[in-house]
């Protein structure tokens, strides 16, 4: 039985021909993120802002309006109305009430009974509480979290590797990380501390991926000491395409599945998942490679270190077996 080949062994695809096409488009869409994030904000959840969060299903799709009124009607204080998934699905966020945990289940019952009247066919979903403080809390270490996560992968790339690899990999993360904050700003899907477990996930596998090619490359700067760099990029990448098709394509295959059959908790981390995985892939071969020729990166370096490794270490070995 012959084993499938996704990607059979002779391809050959210039990756790098596209690269200042790639970089223009991925500039743009970076700029882009960033507005959107600074025009539309992210639509933070409970467990950044503080507050009360409840989800609640209808059997045909509800006017936003009449429920905002008989939503006002029974709790205090401004109420965010959302919906998410699809058109019968809205989560209703509320301030907490004062009086502590008491104060907040009798107001959930409140508006529980209000939506029930004027909407019996209401189905509700988890309802979320976190107060103001450990909302912040959590913003705070969500943030540092990611920050830390890119510091200490790209030093450790720095040193793995050379300086111009860290700095690939970085402009690669960033790269992800600012395109799924503009895809939560582009959509308003809740930002919670589900989506910052996504983002770390997708730094680890966009790393994973890169770090791949990497050292694909670094062995290739030493067997082939006079090929151009370009070309030996694109070698390096189809080498390497094989593994990058089938890690992607099994993991769209699951997140796509969860997508559309998945409970409606995790949507927004499904989602996430989905579009850093593509950008993820996408950022490996046409953020992190390219870099390389435009920092000047050549063969001469890594073979002259490397050489000199080989040939002391031949120097060592013919020592330990001459005779004495």
């Amino acid at each position: 039985m012959r084993l499938l080949k996704l990607v059979p062994d002779n391809t050959n695809i210039g990756f790098l021909k596209w690269r200042h096409v790639a970089m223009a488009i991925s500039m743009i869409s970076i700029i882009a993120s960033i507005a959107l994030v600074a025009t539309r904000g992210l639509n933070l959840g409970v467990d950044f802002v503080g507050g009360q969060m409840m989800r609640v299903t209808f059997s045909q799709p509800v006017n936003l309006d009449a429920l905002r009124g008989t939503v006002d009607a029974a709790v205090k204080g401004e109420a965010n109305i959302q919906q998410f998934g699809s058109a019968r699905d809205v989560s209703i966020r509320t301030s907490l009430p004062e009086g502590g945990e008491d104060a907040a289940n009798q107001a959930a019952e409140r508006l529980k009974a209000a939506i029930l009247k004027a909407h019996p066919d209401a189905v509700f979903g988890s309802v979320d509480t976190v107060s103001g403080k450990v909302s912040g809390e959590l913003f705070e270490t969500g943030a540092w979290s990611m920050f830390f996560a890119m510091l200490a992968i790209s030093i450790y790339i720095w040193f793995r590797f050379e300086w111009q690899f860290g700095l690939g990999a970085l402009f690669a993360l960033f790269h992800d990380v600012a395109l799924t904050f503009g895809l939560f700003a582009l959509t308003q899907m809740e930002f919670n501390l589900n989506i910052v477990a996504a983002l770390l996930t997708i730094i680890g596998y966009s790393l994973n991926d890169t770090i791949v090619i990497y050292d694909r490359i670094r062995e290739n700067l030493r067997k082939y000491r006079k090929m151009e760099l370009v070309p030996l990029l694109d070698l390096s990448i189809n080498e390497t395409l094989a593994r990058t098709v089938m890690t992607s394509l099994t993991i769209i295959i699951t997140l796509v599945v969860l997508l559309l059959l998945g409970p409606e908790v995790i949507f927004g981390f499904t989602a996430a998942m989905l579009f850093g995985i593509f950008v993820g892939t996408y950022s490996s071969m046409y953020m992190s490679a390219p870099l390389l020729v435009w920092t000047k990166v050549g063969s001469d370096s890594f073979v002259a270190k490397a050489g000199g490794q080989v040939a002391g270490a031949e120097r060592t070995l013919k020592n330990e077996t001459m005779p004495r």
